[in-house]
């Protein structure tokens, strides 16, 4: 009798024992994230100013400054560096691009307001759309290969995106016609280049493609700062910085709810803080990435040692989301200290990915994020994204090694919604535990997952603990 009460004990003290080691892991990963932040180098410039009406730039609303403001940033750069200031007026401008030592700052009162005409943004540049290498539009403000460079200022940017401009370009919005990406030549031709592997230099899209322009999106470039600024209607992903290394993006807001307008999507990035700021979205607040499908997995280039905190996400399709475009792998992800709350913000804590992308995800780790309301899940990972449309796979993804700790619900549909993929080990090594959950409407969605740890887990006021724990 002793000998079978001593088998229980241990029994039921195992998955406790293995989430004792497990947090002591975790501890050793958020030691991490803290030297990632050190070393993270902020751009630094001289103490010189160049102001863009000294080029010639009027901030009357009408006038276009596209090529005063350009040559102050090269004046600025040419010199040594400097801030490049934008003040006093309303600034009507095409693509903005960016060069090295130059801190662009529109102060308050000021607004860089962009062109809503495609053909400003000609010729194409190197860029990715939606994970998928190529040349398109420039976007409207851009920089390739630089470094030491900022974008700065309490003033406002604004992209100008409307169901008017930009945004019928996605399909959804325009009805009937042919001036949208969903066009044979747009969105299809690029994704057929991606499973082909036509080489990046003949992928010219531009004019009668239809892909929208990112709003700030940078390639290959290093320490790179984006703080204070307001960002309003982009056409497309607001800030996307690419295969890029030491990025900080702090203290913005972002209000731009058309059609897949992310509020921040580092892709194929290393060294990436975003603190302090504030998403109200059409897509997701955060959502990061690696590349898609071919494209990601031979570029195979992760998003890495990132770090999320001290953020406020309100509307959008998650709060921080990693994917779907994450065929390049992702690891050492950090989320903590952040609000996420609407009854228009679908789920907080997102991983999407499927058969098309492979991949691996390893290292999540997220602390302390309050939620108010989510209308779908609090904690959400999908193996099989978007699988109705682009069909299975033979790439399939691995998320491992999640550590959710000390989060809080006040209403969602779903606290916990797992779903791996049925015969094969796509989720592995979950840990969810120290969690509140109420106002929960649904049953947990827990598919296909291998060694999931829950302990500590309050749902609608009762112990959670998963049928196969």
């Amino acid at each position: 009798m002793k000998s079978l009460v001593s088998i229980l004990v241990l029994f039921f003290m195992i998955p406790g024992l293995k989430l004792i080691s497990q947090i002591s892991e975790e501890k050793r990963h958020w030691d991490e994230a803290g030297r990632i932040i050190k070393n993270i180098e902020e751009p630094k410039f001289p103490e010189k100013v160049f102001s863009v009406t000294s080029f010639g730039a009027v901030g009357d609303g009408t006038t276009m400054n596209t090529k005063a403001i350009n040559a102050a940033i090269e004046k600025c750069s040419a010199e040594g560096g400097g801030q490049v200031l934008v003040s006093n007026g309303d600034f009507l401008t095409g693509p903005v691009h960016m060069k090295s030592k130059v801190d662009l700052r529109i102060d308050s009162g000021a607004v860089l307001r962009f062109s809503t005409d495609p053909l400003d943004y000609l010729p194409v540049v190197r860029t990715r759309w939606e994970g998928n290498d190529c040349y398109n539009y420039s976007p409207l403000i851009y920089a390739n290969g630089k470094s030491d460079f900022a974008i700065t200022g309490k003033g406002t940017i604004d992209g100008q995106g409307s169901p008017e401009h930009w945004w019928p370009w996605k399909g959804s919005w325009s009805g009937e016609g042919t001036q949208n990406q969903q066009i044979e030549q747009g969105r299809p031709l690029l994704k057929k280049y991606n499973d082909t592997g036509v080489p990046i230099e003949e992928r010219q899209m531009g004019e009668g493609h239809f892909l929208r322009p990112q709003f700030i999106s940078f390639i290959f470039c290093s320490r790179v700062k984006i703080e204070d600024i307001t960002i309003v209607n982009s056409p497309f992903w607001v800030i996307h910085p690419v295969l890029s290394e030491n990025v900080i993006v702090r203290n913005v807001t972002v209000n731009s709810m058309g059609p897949n307008n992310d509020g921040c999507d580092p892709e194929s990035c290393k060294n990436v803080l975003i603190e302090k700021c504030t998403f109200n979205t059409g897509d997701d607040c955060i959502a990061l990435k690696s590349g898609r499908d071919a494209d990601g997995r031979k570029a195979n280039a992760p998003i890495e040692n990132v770090i999320v905190r001290d953020c406020n996400m309100k509307n959008g399709h998650g709060g921080v989301a990693i994917g779907s475009e994450i065929s390049g792998g992702c690891r050492n992800i950090f989320i903590e200290n952040c609000r996420m709350s609407s009854p228009d913000l679908d789920r907080a804590i997102r991983i999407k990915t499927n058969s098309n992308r492979g991949g691996v995800t390893d290292g999540v780790y997220v602390r302390n994020v309050e939620i108010g309301e989510v209308r779908i899940a609090a904690i959400s990972i999908n193996c099989s994204y978007h699988i109705n449309v682009e069909g299975e796979g033979e790439f399939f993804p691995l998320v491992k090694n999640v550590y959710i700790s000390e989060l809080t619900s006040e209403k969602a549909g779903y606290a916990i919604w797992l779903q791996g993929i049925d015969g094969k080990n796509c989720v592995e090594d979950i840990y969810i535990y120290d969690c509140k959950f109420s106002g929960v409407q649904r049953k947990n969605e827990i598919d296909n997952v291998n060694n999931l740890v829950i302990k500590d887990v309050l749902i609608n006021g009762e112990s959670f603990r998963p049928e196969n724990q």
